[in-house]
Protein backbone atom coordinates (compact mmCIF):
# COMPACT_ATOMS: atom_id res chain seq x y z
CA UNK A 1 0.00 0.00 0.00
CA UNK A 2 1.95 3.30 -1.33
CA UNK A 3 2.30 5.79 1.71
CA UNK A 4 0.39 8.93 1.61
CA UNK A 5 2.54 12.01 0.38
CA UNK A 6 4.17 13.56 2.89
CA UNK A 7 3.05 17.42 4.13
CA UNK A 8 5.77 19.86 3.78
CA UNK A 9 6.93 20.82 7.40
CA UNK A 10 6.39 24.72 7.97
CA UNK A 11 8.92 26.97 7.46
CA UNK A 12 10.84 28.17 10.18
CA UNK A 13 10.70 31.77 11.35
CA UNK A 14 13.81 33.56 11.52
CA UNK A 15 14.74 34.66 14.79
CA UNK A 16 16.71 37.49 13.38
CA UNK A 17 16.66 39.47 10.32
CA UNK A 18 17.70 42.79 8.86
CA UNK A 19 14.87 46.00 8.60
CA UNK A 20 17.09 48.36 6.92
CA UNK A 21 14.52 49.98 4.48
CA UNK A 22 11.57 47.79 5.70
CA UNK A 23 10.05 50.16 8.67
CA UNK A 24 11.34 48.90 12.50
CA UNK A 25 9.55 45.47 12.22
CA UNK A 26 11.47 44.63 9.21
CA UNK A 27 7.98 43.23 7.94
CA UNK A 28 4.05 44.63 7.85
CA UNK A 29 2.92 44.83 11.48
CA UNK A 30 0.25 42.22 11.10
CA UNK A 31 2.91 39.56 10.04
CA UNK A 32 5.04 40.59 13.36
CA UNK A 33 1.60 40.26 15.64
CA UNK A 34 0.49 36.57 13.95
CA UNK A 35 3.98 35.29 14.15
CA UNK A 36 6.15 36.71 16.99
CA UNK A 37 4.03 39.18 19.09
CA UNK A 38 4.20 37.22 22.60
CA UNK A 39 5.02 33.67 21.15
CA UNK A 40 9.16 33.76 20.05
CA UNK A 41 11.96 36.80 20.32
CA UNK A 42 13.30 38.24 17.21
CA UNK A 43 16.60 40.74 16.91
CA UNK A 44 15.62 43.58 14.42
CA UNK A 45 19.46 44.87 13.09
CA UNK A 46 18.64 48.19 11.42
CA UNK A 47 14.97 48.26 12.80
CA UNK A 48 16.05 52.57 13.07
CA UNK A 49 18.93 52.97 10.57
CA UNK A 50 21.63 55.95 11.54
CA UNK A 51 19.76 56.04 14.96
CA UNK A 52 21.11 59.32 17.34
CA UNK A 53 19.82 59.22 20.69
CA UNK A 54 17.66 61.88 21.43
CA UNK A 55 19.51 62.30 24.75
CA UNK A 56 23.02 62.29 26.41
CA UNK A 57 24.06 60.27 29.56
CA UNK A 58 24.70 63.40 30.84
CA UNK A 59 21.10 64.54 30.54
CA UNK A 60 20.12 60.52 32.35
CA UNK A 61 22.24 61.35 34.43
CA UNK A 62 20.36 64.78 35.63
CA UNK A 63 17.10 63.32 35.50
CA UNK A 64 17.97 60.71 38.34
CA UNK A 65 18.69 63.56 40.58
CA UNK A 66 14.89 64.90 40.56
CA UNK A 67 12.79 63.83 43.33
CA UNK A 68 9.81 62.46 41.00
CA UNK A 69 12.21 60.58 38.85
CA UNK A 70 12.25 57.11 39.34
CA UNK A 71 15.81 55.91 38.96
CA UNK A 72 18.16 53.03 40.34
CA UNK A 73 21.72 52.81 40.46
CA UNK A 74 22.83 48.86 39.57
CA UNK A 75 26.29 47.72 40.96
CA UNK A 76 27.85 44.46 40.58
CA UNK A 77 30.73 43.43 42.70
CA UNK A 78 32.66 41.39 40.15
CA UNK A 79 34.89 39.72 42.49
CA UNK A 80 32.51 38.84 44.88
CA UNK A 81 29.37 38.76 42.81
CA UNK A 82 27.34 40.78 44.91
CA UNK A 83 24.77 43.13 43.94
CA UNK A 84 23.86 46.89 45.00
CA UNK A 85 20.79 48.44 44.24
CA UNK A 86 20.39 52.55 45.09
CA UNK A 87 17.20 53.86 44.78
CA UNK A 88 16.73 57.87 43.73
CA UNK A 89 16.67 60.76 43.76
CA UNK A 90 20.44 60.16 43.66
CA UNK A 91 22.85 62.35 45.37
CA UNK A 92 24.31 64.97 43.14
CA UNK A 93 28.07 63.96 43.15
CA UNK A 94 26.68 60.51 43.29
CA UNK A 95 28.49 59.93 39.63
CA UNK A 96 32.09 61.63 41.26
CA UNK A 97 32.42 58.11 43.31
CA UNK A 98 31.07 55.78 41.37
CA UNK A 99 33.72 52.77 40.08
CA UNK A 100 35.23 52.68 36.48
CA UNK A 101 32.61 49.72 35.59
CA UNK A 102 30.45 47.40 36.27
CA UNK A 103 27.23 49.55 37.01
CA UNK A 104 24.59 50.89 35.59
CA UNK A 105 21.40 53.65 35.88
CA UNK A 106 17.74 52.82 35.03
CA UNK A 107 15.25 55.78 34.31
CA UNK A 108 12.04 54.74 33.85
CA UNK A 109 9.20 57.37 32.54
CA UNK A 110 11.72 59.12 30.60
CA UNK A 111 9.40 59.68 27.98
CA UNK A 112 7.23 61.68 30.32
CA UNK A 113 10.19 64.13 30.92
CA UNK A 114 11.44 64.65 27.27
CA UNK A 115 9.49 65.10 24.31
CA UNK A 116 11.93 63.40 21.60
CA UNK A 117 12.22 60.60 23.92
CA UNK A 118 8.66 60.52 23.79
CA UNK A 119 8.76 60.76 19.44
CA UNK A 120 9.66 57.12 19.79
CA UNK A 121 6.39 55.64 20.89
CA UNK A 122 4.98 57.07 17.87
CA UNK A 123 7.10 54.44 15.71
CA UNK A 124 4.69 51.82 16.97
CA UNK A 125 1.69 52.34 15.54
CA UNK A 126 0.52 48.95 15.48
CA UNK A 127 0.52 48.91 19.74
CA UNK A 128 -2.37 49.45 21.57
CA UNK A 129 -1.30 53.02 22.97
CA UNK A 130 -2.84 51.92 26.61
CA UNK A 131 -0.57 48.83 26.38
CA UNK A 132 2.65 51.06 26.01
CA UNK A 133 3.71 51.66 29.86
CA UNK A 134 7.11 53.42 29.62
CA UNK A 135 10.32 54.17 27.50
CA UNK A 136 13.05 53.15 30.63
CA UNK A 137 16.25 54.19 29.54
CA UNK A 138 19.74 52.68 31.05
CA UNK A 139 23.14 53.98 30.74
CA UNK A 140 25.52 51.36 31.38
CA UNK A 141 29.31 51.64 31.35
CA UNK A 142 31.83 48.21 30.31
CA UNK A 143 30.51 45.74 32.26
CA UNK A 144 27.52 47.34 33.71
CA UNK A 145 24.37 45.24 33.93
CA UNK A 146 21.27 44.34 35.78
CA UNK A 147 21.70 40.32 35.94
CA UNK A 148 19.89 37.62 33.73
CA UNK A 149 16.18 38.07 34.32
CA UNK A 150 12.84 37.31 33.42
CA UNK A 151 10.10 40.12 32.41
CA UNK A 152 6.42 39.45 32.56
CA UNK A 153 5.64 41.66 30.06
CA UNK A 154 6.60 42.36 26.57
CA UNK A 155 9.60 44.46 25.94
CA UNK A 156 11.27 46.17 22.86
CA UNK A 157 15.00 46.55 23.27
CA UNK A 158 16.69 49.23 21.12
CA UNK A 159 20.41 49.83 21.38
CA UNK A 160 20.78 53.92 21.02
CA UNK A 161 24.53 54.43 22.26
CA UNK A 162 27.37 51.88 22.52
CA UNK A 163 27.05 48.18 22.09
CA UNK A 164 25.27 45.64 24.67
CA UNK A 165 25.74 41.71 24.28
CA UNK A 166 22.64 40.09 24.65
CA UNK A 167 22.20 36.66 25.81
CA UNK A 168 18.49 35.00 25.65
CA UNK A 169 17.10 31.50 27.01
CA UNK A 170 14.65 30.48 24.53
CA UNK A 171 14.30 27.31 25.82
CA UNK A 172 10.42 27.44 26.57
CA UNK A 173 11.41 24.99 29.94
CA UNK A 174 13.94 27.00 31.26
CA UNK A 175 14.07 27.28 34.84
CA UNK A 176 12.61 30.58 36.29
CA UNK A 177 14.01 29.84 40.44
CA UNK A 178 15.31 33.01 41.81
CA UNK A 179 18.65 34.06 43.69
CA UNK A 180 17.85 34.70 47.19
CA UNK A 181 21.06 36.94 47.75
CA UNK A 182 20.38 40.02 45.51
CA UNK A 183 18.33 42.60 45.97
CA UNK A 184 16.58 42.32 42.22
CA UNK A 185 14.96 39.27 41.20
CA UNK A 186 17.97 37.91 39.37
CA UNK A 187 17.60 33.83 37.51
CA UNK A 188 19.32 31.39 39.84
CA UNK A 189 20.49 29.15 36.76
CA UNK A 190 20.92 30.48 32.87
CA UNK A 191 21.78 28.80 29.61
CA UNK A 192 21.73 31.17 26.76
CA UNK A 193 20.03 29.67 23.98
CA UNK A 194 21.11 32.68 21.46
CA UNK A 195 23.77 35.61 21.67
CA UNK A 196 23.87 38.86 20.04
CA UNK A 197 26.12 42.24 20.05
CA UNK A 198 23.55 45.22 19.49
CA UNK A 199 24.39 48.56 18.05
CA UNK A 200 22.88 51.89 17.92
CA UNK A 201 19.68 51.21 16.04
CA UNK A 202 19.52 47.25 16.45
CA UNK A 203 16.56 46.56 18.52
CA UNK A 204 15.54 43.06 19.92
CA UNK A 205 11.62 42.19 21.07
CA UNK A 206 10.82 39.56 23.48
CA UNK A 207 8.16 37.99 24.67
CA UNK A 208 6.97 38.04 28.66
CA UNK A 209 8.94 35.41 30.53
CA UNK A 210 12.01 34.63 28.75
CA UNK A 211 15.14 35.03 30.51
CA UNK A 212 17.81 37.21 28.95
CA UNK A 213 21.46 38.96 30.02
CA UNK A 214 22.67 42.42 28.48
CA UNK A 215 26.22 43.50 29.16
CA UNK A 216 27.67 46.95 28.16
CA UNK A 217 30.67 46.35 26.10
CA UNK A 218 31.80 50.41 26.08
CA UNK A 219 29.36 52.84 27.41
CA UNK A 220 26.32 52.76 26.04
CA UNK A 221 22.07 53.69 25.98
CA UNK A 222 19.93 51.37 25.82
CA UNK A 223 15.92 52.00 25.57
CA UNK A 224 13.02 49.68 26.65
CA UNK A 225 10.04 50.30 25.20
CA UNK A 226 7.84 48.17 28.09
CA UNK A 227 4.10 46.51 27.99
CA UNK A 228 1.19 47.04 31.03
CA UNK A 229 0.44 43.81 31.63
CA UNK A 230 -1.32 43.70 35.08
CA UNK A 231 -1.23 40.19 37.03
CA UNK A 232 -4.82 38.81 36.97
CA UNK A 233 -4.76 39.18 41.07
CA UNK A 234 -4.38 43.14 40.58
CA UNK A 235 -7.07 43.05 37.73
CA UNK A 236 -9.35 40.82 40.56
CA UNK A 237 -8.55 42.70 43.24
CA UNK A 238 -9.36 46.06 42.04
CA UNK A 239 -12.36 44.91 40.47
CA UNK A 240 -13.57 43.72 43.79
CA UNK A 241 -12.83 47.04 45.19
CA UNK A 242 -14.83 48.72 42.19
CA UNK A 243 -17.85 46.52 43.46
CA UNK A 244 -17.54 46.61 47.09
CA UNK A 245 -17.50 50.69 46.49
CA UNK A 246 -21.02 50.19 44.95
CA UNK A 247 -22.45 48.58 47.54
CA UNK A 248 -24.71 49.57 50.37
CA UNK A 249 -23.31 50.13 53.53
CA UNK A 250 -26.53 48.23 54.94
CA UNK A 251 -25.73 45.33 53.30
CA UNK A 252 -24.39 42.61 55.11
CA UNK A 253 -24.10 38.97 56.12
CA UNK A 254 -26.97 38.42 57.84
CA UNK A 255 -28.54 35.09 59.20
CA UNK A 256 -32.36 35.99 60.08
CA UNK A 257 -32.39 31.98 59.95
CA UNK A 258 -30.11 30.94 62.93
CA UNK A 259 -30.81 28.04 64.86
CA UNK A 260 -29.07 27.15 67.80
CA UNK A 261 -25.64 25.38 66.27
CA UNK A 262 -24.32 22.04 67.31
CA UNK A 263 -20.85 23.71 67.83
CA UNK A 264 -20.19 27.39 68.15
CA UNK A 265 -17.02 27.69 66.74
CA UNK A 266 -17.79 25.65 63.61
CA UNK A 267 -18.60 27.24 60.45
CA UNK A 268 -21.40 25.02 59.25
CA UNK A 269 -22.86 24.27 55.53
CA UNK A 270 -25.38 26.77 56.15
CA UNK A 271 -22.67 29.82 56.97
CA UNK A 272 -21.32 28.72 54.11
CA UNK A 273 -24.22 29.00 52.13
CA UNK A 274 -24.87 32.76 53.32
CA UNK A 275 -21.39 34.04 52.68
CA UNK A 276 -22.11 32.46 48.89
CA UNK A 277 -24.90 34.59 49.19
CA UNK A 278 -23.05 37.76 50.30
CA UNK A 279 -20.65 37.24 47.44
CA UNK A 280 -23.00 37.52 45.04
CA UNK A 281 -21.84 36.01 41.81
CA UNK A 282 -18.02 36.22 42.39
CA UNK A 283 -18.18 33.00 44.01
CA UNK A 284 -18.43 30.66 41.28
CA UNK A 285 -19.79 27.39 42.05
CA UNK A 286 -15.73 25.61 41.33
CA UNK A 287 -14.66 27.60 43.82
CA UNK A 288 -16.17 25.60 46.74
CA UNK A 289 -12.85 24.28 48.32
CA UNK A 290 -11.45 28.26 47.73
CA UNK A 291 -14.40 29.92 49.38
CA UNK A 292 -14.30 27.83 52.61
CA UNK A 293 -10.62 28.20 53.80
CA UNK A 294 -10.65 31.79 52.58
CA UNK A 295 -13.69 32.51 54.60
CA UNK A 296 -12.31 30.34 58.03
CA UNK A 297 -8.90 32.95 57.47
CA UNK A 298 -10.91 35.71 56.34
CA UNK A 299 -13.50 35.66 59.92
CA UNK A 300 -11.06 34.97 62.22
CA UNK A 301 -8.84 37.82 60.72
CA UNK A 302 -11.82 40.03 60.93
CA UNK A 303 -11.52 43.33 63.27
CA UNK A 304 -9.21 41.43 65.23
CA UNK A 305 -8.45 42.93 68.95
CA UNK A 306 -4.76 43.51 68.51
CA UNK A 307 -1.86 42.16 67.10
CA UNK A 308 -0.22 39.05 68.65
CA UNK A 309 3.62 39.35 69.11
CA UNK A 310 5.99 35.98 68.36
CA UNK A 311 8.10 35.00 71.46
CA UNK A 312 11.54 35.29 71.84
CA UNK A 313 12.52 31.95 72.20
CA UNK A 314 9.91 29.67 70.50
CA UNK A 315 8.61 27.31 73.24
CA UNK A 316 8.95 23.71 72.70
CA UNK A 317 7.14 20.40 73.11
CA UNK A 318 9.15 19.08 75.78
CA UNK A 319 8.45 22.10 77.50
CA UNK A 320 5.03 22.16 77.41
CA UNK A 321 4.64 18.92 78.31
CA UNK A 322 6.98 19.30 81.13
CA UNK A 323 4.78 22.13 82.55
CA UNK A 324 1.65 19.84 82.34
CA UNK A 325 2.79 17.65 83.73
CA UNK A 326 3.90 20.13 86.85
CA UNK A 327 -0.03 20.24 86.85
CA UNK A 328 0.67 23.64 84.68
CA UNK A 329 -1.45 24.95 81.81
CA UNK A 330 -1.40 25.58 77.82
CA UNK A 331 -3.00 28.50 77.80
CA UNK A 332 -3.88 30.52 74.48
CA UNK A 333 -3.84 34.34 73.78
CA UNK A 334 -6.58 35.92 74.39
CA UNK A 335 -6.36 38.03 71.52
CA UNK A 336 -6.48 34.83 69.20
CA UNK A 337 -9.67 33.98 67.41
CA UNK A 338 -10.79 30.28 66.26
CA UNK A 339 -13.39 28.59 64.65
CA UNK A 340 -13.63 25.24 62.39
CA UNK A 341 -14.97 23.65 59.72
CA UNK A 342 -15.91 20.35 58.10
CA UNK A 343 -13.57 18.66 55.80
CA UNK A 344 -15.06 15.47 54.73
CA UNK A 345 -16.53 13.03 57.57
CA UNK A 346 -12.85 12.39 59.35
CA UNK A 347 -11.08 15.89 58.66
CA UNK A 348 -11.04 19.28 59.70
CA UNK A 349 -9.66 22.85 59.18
CA UNK A 350 -9.11 24.41 62.08
CA UNK A 351 -8.19 28.46 61.81
CA UNK A 352 -6.63 30.35 64.39
CA UNK A 353 -6.31 34.12 63.67
CA UNK A 354 -6.15 33.83 59.78
CA UNK A 355 -4.05 30.40 59.91
CA UNK A 356 -5.63 27.51 58.83
CA UNK A 357 -4.45 24.31 59.60
CA UNK A 358 -5.84 21.00 57.77
CA UNK A 359 -5.83 17.64 58.25
CA UNK A 360 -7.01 17.35 62.39
CA UNK A 361 -9.46 15.06 63.35
CA UNK A 362 -13.42 17.18 64.07
CA UNK A 363 -13.13 16.18 67.27
CA UNK A 364 -9.64 17.51 67.98
CA UNK A 365 -10.72 21.23 66.12
CA UNK A 366 -13.68 21.48 67.85
CA UNK A 367 -12.17 20.90 71.62
CA UNK A 368 -9.39 23.28 70.73
CA UNK A 369 -11.97 25.86 70.06
CA UNK A 370 -13.40 25.71 72.93
CA UNK A 371 -10.75 25.46 75.29
CA UNK A 372 -9.19 28.56 76.23
CA UNK A 373 -6.36 26.53 78.40
CA UNK A 374 -5.43 23.01 77.89
CA UNK A 375 -4.24 20.68 81.03
CA UNK A 376 -2.92 17.60 81.18
CA UNK A 377 -5.84 15.56 80.72
CA UNK A 378 -7.16 18.18 77.60
CA UNK A 379 -3.65 17.30 76.14
CA UNK A 380 -3.72 13.86 76.39
CA UNK A 381 -6.83 13.89 74.72
CA UNK A 382 -5.78 15.28 71.30
CA UNK A 383 -3.66 13.13 68.44
CA UNK A 384 -0.34 13.92 67.64
CA UNK A 385 -1.36 16.21 64.57
CA UNK A 386 -3.17 18.55 66.99
CA UNK A 387 -0.28 18.58 69.70
CA UNK A 388 2.28 19.24 66.84
CA UNK A 389 -0.07 22.42 65.74
CA UNK A 390 -0.47 23.50 69.38
CA UNK A 391 2.86 23.69 69.05
CA UNK A 392 3.65 25.17 66.08
CA UNK A 393 1.16 27.96 66.90
CA UNK A 394 2.82 28.56 70.05
CA UNK A 395 5.94 29.82 68.34
CA UNK A 396 3.76 32.69 66.69
CA UNK A 397 2.30 33.86 70.36
CA UNK A 398 -0.71 32.05 70.08
CA UNK A 399 -0.26 29.26 73.26
CA UNK A 400 2.47 29.66 76.51
CA UNK A 401 2.83 27.51 79.34
CA UNK A 402 1.93 29.04 82.55
CA UNK A 403 1.71 27.52 86.25
CA UNK A 404 -1.26 26.20 87.53
CA UNK A 405 -3.70 28.61 89.23
CA UNK A 406 -1.93 31.69 87.00
CA UNK A 407 -3.87 31.39 83.52
CA UNK A 408 -6.46 33.95 84.36
CA UNK A 409 -4.73 35.90 86.27
CA UNK A 410 -1.43 36.44 83.98
CA UNK A 411 -2.21 37.97 80.52
CA UNK A 412 0.03 36.98 77.52
CA UNK A 413 2.08 40.02 75.98
CA UNK A 414 0.66 40.91 72.82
Amino acid sequence: MPRPPRRPAAPRLPIEIDARGKGPLGMPAETFLRDYWQKRPLLIRNAFPGFASPISPDDLGALSLQPAALSRLILWDRRKDRWTVETGPLPEDRFDRVPARDWTLLVQDVDKWDADVRQLVEAFPFLPRWRIDDVMISFAVEGGSVGAHIDQYDVFLLQGMGHRRWQIDANPDQPVDFRDDAPIKLLKHFTPSHEWVLAPGDMLYLPPGLGHHGVALDPCLTFSLGMRAPARAELIEDFALELASRIDEKARYADPDLTVPADAFEIDARALARVRQALGGMAEAGDEALLRRWFGRFITRYRASGDIRPPRRAPTRAGFEAALAAGGLLQRHPFSRVAWLREGRTKALWFVSGSDIDGLRPADAAHLCRRDTLDAAAWARLDEQAREAVVALAALGHYRAVPAGKARTRRPKG
